[in-house]
């Protein structure tokens, strides 16, 4: 066997039926089909011993998060709420809503937000305490995906989406989206979604105000493959396996 075996460790089947990937003898097939990596080595061995807490265990290629003090939720932050985990202005926030969440507030497992919404801006924030996907999820370089749904005033020219995927020069620079399109119009006011992985300070807004059609309501409906779907203002839910594994693959992990 490979250096991925480690004799005291956990039966890999076992490591993947506890992180419900599937049940052990599904997780076996998984194994046999050569399905599943340990530390970016594929294993088909039956017998294979990892350490859960070491081990970088990807199945089909997605990560899979092995331990159980790792926390990743997302939130519908409400408008008026500030993306802060405490306030000296006494002003709602994030932390607000977890005040009543002991078991999320402990040390062992500070959380923190992955980037950020301004007060007015509603929509999917995530919050994790895992320090390296949430560092990967804020820079840059990484280009993860972000969706917004905005209401703007006025009805958007048929060239617009083209100027804006071209880029627009703002007072730090061209800006672009990646994807524009119009989801709804009524007389004076649209709603448009736009796709964009910058993360400059209110990019979205300043974007459509630039363009003459200044944001009436934003909301973030969604981050990589995370989606808000129809959670509810205020109401946090832990992402699933799934969705967990796709932000490491947006970022390399």
């Amino acid at each position: 066997m490979s250096n991925t075996h480690d004799p005291d460790g956990v039966r890999l089947q076992k490591v993947l039926a506890r992180a419900g990937v599937a049940s052990r003898r599904a997780a076996e097939e998984l194994i046999a089909q050569g399905r599943v990596q340990v530390d970016g080595v594929t294993v088909r061995e039956m017998g294979r011993r990892i350490d859960p807490d070491t081990a970088v265990l990807h199945v089909d290629g997605a990560r899979i998060t092995l331990r159980d003090d790792q926390v990743y939720l997302a939130l519908n932050k409400p408008r008026g709420l500030h993306s802060t985990m405490s306030d000296d202005l006494g002003r709602p926030c994030i932390g607000d809503l977890l005040a009543d969440r002991v078991e999320l507030m402990n040390e062992a497992q500070r959380l923190f937000h992955v980037g950020r919404l301004d007060a007015e801006t509603e929509g999917l924030l995530l919050l994790t305490n895992d320090g390296e996907l949430g560092h990967r999820l804020m820079h840059p370089s990484y280009e993860v995906p972000k969706t917004y749904l905005a209401e703007v005033s006025g009805m958007p020219a048929r060239d617009l989406g083209k100027r804006l995927r071209e880029g627009i020069e703002l007072d730090d620079g061209l800006a672009r989206v990646d994807s524009f399109k119009l989801v709804d119009s009524l007389p004076g006011r649209a709603t448009v979604e736009l796709v964009l992985h910058e993360g400059r300070k209110h990019i979205v807004r300043r974007l459509l105000t630039e363009v003459g059609h200044p944001v009436q309501r934003l909301v973030r409906t969604a981050v990589g493959g995370v989606r808000l779907g129809n959670q509810k203002p205020g109401k946090l839910r832990p992402l699933d396996r799934v969705e967990i594994g796709a932000l490491y693959k947006a970022v390399g992990l």
